[in-house]
């Protein structure tokens, strides 16, 4: 009844709408200057992993004669044409946006200026740099029948540079542009403010002392992206490490899927590019302005111009925790829910911390997918395991785009002493748990952290996601049988709290589901609240059509994918979809099931797609107790009044903002009043409650 093409949203034309309200964030003028500038780097930093995963996936299907359709009746060469049709729309929207950013910016006194624009005072100092800094580096590649066109890496900057001599015939060369050199460099020029120049453009200005003899009759930019999904044969890799380092290499000459090329009247140098490249007109894209603007998010963080940015923010630390000597202790005595960025992720910190040097702590286990550069938390895991503690990591090196780090941090955890698993074949581990074993009096006492978001301190400043600490006896006995599923040959167990893909998470939610379903049936009002970051698993949408024609009220808050459409007539009339883009990147999962007035209230790691519940080990957890689960119901309420930076997406699809109807609730600036009111530094707002 409700498996029908129109009831659903290509995957693809759904992120780049995703896309498209990150950039609308660049247009804002309620924004600081340089906070709209951010968002432009961002939203080209996300195309360019779509066009290496995504569109390099499509192709594949194409090349391979993959004839497949997805739930919205669409092939991957149908996906391929309106990808390009809304890409090309949004760099143009993209580059609009820059434009104005950059005029504004000049009325700050922040300068980017072109070589002929410097005074006689930048040109010195330019010539110095060009000769003493960017000359030794430099490597002018030739392409003749003795210099083959080279292997450009995945998303370098090069310059095409057309040469002349004589009556011979045009030469043409490649110069790769630098990475190891700032992109955008600051020039001691005359007159106030900062003033800033590309480095391609002092490399092209100085072209022809790189080619003595030869005129330089053209020289362009331009940027390849290749296919940069890792292949690994997951049931043949016998070490998976190895199988990943492998594919770590093959990704800086995966086919290429784009080509940027400056915008220019002459087309010499560009079919020269297309041939070589072997890649169709259509993956071009020609730029008015500068390949790349991700590397504009460097100025964002210049040193005098705090007017230009957001007031900087304090994470709390709520009134539980603020005196605590001994985590455990508080840990013991009731559940700690954190809200990150709002509340501090250093908590989390300390819990690996105190363990590694408590005397009373026998063991720890902990998985991890994406941690930082400079972990905290596994430097206080190598302390562990240095203390004679027995740590076991289970870190995931297949997590896209944190391969390497997570590689040389897992080696890094087996030098201490630590046991190392790489993973699982066939399954990424996702889910987000620390158990900590320790000997307490007469017994043994398991401490458990699990959250919807990463053990990495960096991105917990940034990204939006809850955490729970709990010593509860069966959620503590669940978590060794987590753990033995992941690290030997135990069989899945009957779990007390916890529900785990890809055993049971997908059926669970479908029961969670089918159980509000009964609900309205009887006349009592079923009722879900899910908030997530994609939504495309078609057996959920299929039973949230269902819930919805039966008169279950649904309310989604999906800050990207979202395959279900909201608001059609007997399908789903009884579902609205928001997408809430701000300060910090959404990424909390939670779910809300009314129960019949005794709500149920789960976290989770995982989104609801196919990968997640079928391809993925994830983890749903409940929060029990009554302050946690009143704080996570008010929460949802605040997010879903929000009137500043949510969208609603109508039934066509599109999404459009909120009305700015009465009080103006920005959900981000709430959250964070409610953790100061949690830390003691705030008054109490007033109490809302779901309706």
């Amino acid at each position: 009844m409700f498996d029908k093409e129109e009831y659903f949203l290509n995957r693809e034309l759904s992120w780049l709408k995703f896309n498209d309200r990150v950039l609308n964030e660049a247009n804002d003028l309620s924004k600081p200057l340089l906070e709209r500038l951010k968002f432009v780097a961002i939203a080209s930093s996300n195309l360019d992993e779509f066009f290496m995963i995504r569109v390099a996936g499509l192709k594949q299907q194409v090349e391979s004669g993959i004839s497949k359709k997805d739930a919205a009746g669409l092939g991957a060469e149908e996906q391929l044409r309106l990808i390009d049709q809304s890409v090309r729309n949004l760099v143009h929207k993209q580059y609009r946006f820059l434009k104005r950013i950059i005029d504004c910016m000049q009325q700050e006194n922040i300068f980017l200026k072109n070589v002929e624009g410097l005074s006689s005072t930048g040109r010195e100092w330019m010539d110095d740099y060009f000769y003493n800094t960017i000359y030794p580096i430099l490597t002018p590649l030739a392409i003749n029948a003795s210099h083959p066109f080279p292997l450009l890496a995945n998303k370098t900057l090069n310059l095409a540079v057309l040469l002349s001599r004589s009556k011979e015939e045009s030469q043409i060369a490649i110069i790769p542009v630098p990475s190891v050199l700032p992109r955008i460099i600051e020039v001691p020029d005359q007159g106030k403010g900062n003033t800033f120049i590309f480095l391609e453009d002092i490399i092209t200005s100085y072209c022809a002392y790189l080619f003595c003899g030869y005129l330089v009759k053209e020289v362009i930019p331009f940027r390849i992206t290749r296919n940069a999904d890792l292949l690994i044969d997951g049931e043949g890799a016998e070490d998976l490490l190895v199988e990943v380092e492998k594919s770590l290499r093959q990704r800086k000459r995966g086919e290429p899927v784009r080509l940027e090329i400056a915008k220019t009247q002459k087309t010499f140098l560009k079919d020269f590019l297309l041939e070589e490249f072997e890649i169709a007109g259509q993956d071009v894209y020609k730029i008015s302005g500068r390949i790349d603007v991700s590397c504009f998010m460097s100025i964002t963080a210049l040193p005098g111009y705090d007017h230009l940015r957001h007031d900087p923010f304090t994470s709390q630390t709520p009134l539980d925790l603020q005196d605590a000597e001994n985590l455990f202790d508080v840990i013991r005595d009731k559940d700690i829910l954190l809200h990150h960025p709002y509340e501090s992720f250093r908590p989390v910190v300390s819990f690996i911390r105190q363990a590694a040097i408590d005397p009373n702590v026998l063991a720890i286990k902990q998985t991890l997918y994406r941690v930082s550069g400079n972990s905290s938390i596994v430097k206080a895991l190598v302390q562990a395991a240095e203390n004679g503690k027995q740590v076991t990591v289970v870190i995931e090196v297949r997590a896209r785009f944190d391969e390497e780090n997570n590689i040389l941090w897992a080696r890094r955890l087996e030098e201490a002493g630590c046991h190392v698993i790489y993973g699982l074949v066939g399954l990424k581990v996702h889910g987000k748990m620390a158990l900590i074993i320790r000997q307490e009096a007469n017994c043994i006492r398991r401490y458990i952290h699990m959250g919807t978001g990463n053990y990495n301190d960096t991105t917990a400043r940034l990204y939006t996601d809850m955490s729970l600490f709990t010593a509860n006896r069966e959620v503590g006995a669940d978590a060794s049988e987590f753990f033995n599923m992941l690290l030997g040959y135990s069989q899945p167990p009957l779990w007390k709290k916890l529900v785990v893909a890809p055993v049971s998470l997908r059926t669970r939610l479908k029961e969670l589901i089918e159980r509000e379903i009964e609900f309205a049936e009887a006349g009592k009002g079923g009722h879900i609240i899910a908030k997530m970051n994609s939504l495309l698993d078609k057996e959920i949408i299929l039973k949230l059509y269902e819930a919805s024609s039966k008169g279950v009220k649904i309310q989604l808050i999906v800050r990207g994918i979202c395959s279900l459409i909201p608001g059609i007539e007997g399908v789903s009339h009884n579902i609205t979809v928001r997408s809430i883009v701000g300060r910090f990147l959404e990424h909390h999962r939670i779910v809300y099931f009314a129960n019949g007035g005794r709500a149920d209230i789960y976290l989770s790691s995982a989104d609801w797609m196919n990968r997640n519940l079928s391809e993925r080990v994830e983890l749903l957890f409940p929060v029990d107790g009554q302050e946690n689960s009143a704080r996570i119901k008010a929460i949802l309420e605040i997010m879903l009044k929000d009137n500043r930076r949510a969208y609603i997406m109508n039934s066509d699809g599109y999404y459009r903002p909120t009305g700015r109807r009465g009080r103006a609730i920005d959900s981000q600036e709430e959250l964070f009043r409610e953790a100061e009111i949690r830390a003691g530094r705030a008054f109490a707002i007033e109490q809302v409650s779901i309706k």
